[in-house]
């Protein structure tokens, strides 16, 4: 799945150099995503067609974290965390952005990765160095792109540690280990959705 998502991201940013005005139908801005809501999604795969660092530092991150964690988690497991890292990223800006600010990229997905990987790998300290380069080169990043917000950053980072807490923090002598992994992601998913929800309706109230 890592190679997925990596090939899934190439291909939506060949798209967007293709098809005008692509980028547009695809960003993330809280006033418009309350009415589209697969912005919140369809932004996670987006990226700057300004710079292409954008894309290579988000997919090198995607690697590195997706080769460390996958093998670990499994597919669907490592799946479900990446997806919700992503919409957990949108839940921060759709709280913390101002209505029109738009934003894209992978950026709050890697940032649930990156907690993950802190969370799943914590004794790890070959890991932890490969997070700590990963994490100086997203803050040049930040500095370098626009269209990169700490909201994303911070939403997909609590997410993806919530994430990882509900997968790995399970006492492996559990005999119900995989259900009750499966059920709290389940839980976290269903609190999510209600989150994400009720800020499209706030933004809806106040704009």
């Amino acid at each position: 799945m890592t190679y997925a998502v990596i090939a899934l991201n190439v291909f939506v940013y060949l798209l967007q150099w293709i098809i005008p005005g692509f980028t547009n139908s695809l960003v993330l801005a809280p006033a418009i995503a309350a009415y589209e809501p697969w912005r919140l999604i369809t932004s996670a795969f987006a990226h700057s067609t300004s710079s292409f660092l954008h894309l290579a530092m988000n997919m090198y991150g995607i690697y590195i974290f997706g080769t460390l964690l996958e093998p670990k988690l499994g597919r669907l497991r490592f799946t479900w965390l990446y997806l919700l890292s992503a919409f957990g990223g949108s839940l921060g800006i759709l709280l913390l952005s101002a209505p029109l600010n738009a934003t894209l990229g992978a950026s709050g997905a890697l940032a649930g990765l990156f907690l993950a990987t802190f969370v799943v790998f914590r004794s790890n300290k070959q890991a932890l160095r490969q997070m700590g380069i990963i994490l100086a080169l997203n803050v040049v990043l930040g500095f370098v792109v626009s269209g990169i917000s700490w909201q994303g950053h911070l939403g997909g980072a609590i997410t993806g540690i919530l994430a990882a807490c509900c997968i790995v923090l399970i006492p492996r002598s559990n005999p119900q280990r995989a259900k009750t992994q499966l059920l709290l992601l389940t839980a976290l998913s269903v609190l999510l959705v209600g989150a994400l929800y009720f800020a499209m309706e706030a933004v809806k109230y106040t704009g």
